[in-house]
């Protein structure tokens, strides 16, 4: 589950929010009814990152393995216009 809060309110409660995150909850913090923030326990922020990157390393990867194909040559005057 997904807790929102403002701003305003997260600073108010910042104890309680860490409490709620590090029961596996999610709180997402918003700014101007934006989200912008996430807090989360720190071990699920942990694999979220380790996942991410796995997924980035595979994609670099995928994309170095491949060359570009039906590309025309270009010249430099041709990436000013």
């Amino acid at each position: 589950m997904v807790k929102t809060v403002s701003a305003a309110q997260a600073n108010r409660e910042f104890s309680k929010l860490m409490q709620i995150a590090e029961t596996g909850e999610e709180v997402v913090v918003t700014s101007r009814g934006k989200p912008k923030v996430k807090i989360v326990r720190a071990d699920d922020a942990d694999s979220e990152m380790e996942r991410r990157q796995k997924a980035f390393d595979e994609l670099t990867r995928r994309l170095n393995s491949q060359t570009a194909q039906n590309l025309p040559r270009a010249t430099r005057d041709d990436m000013y216009d």
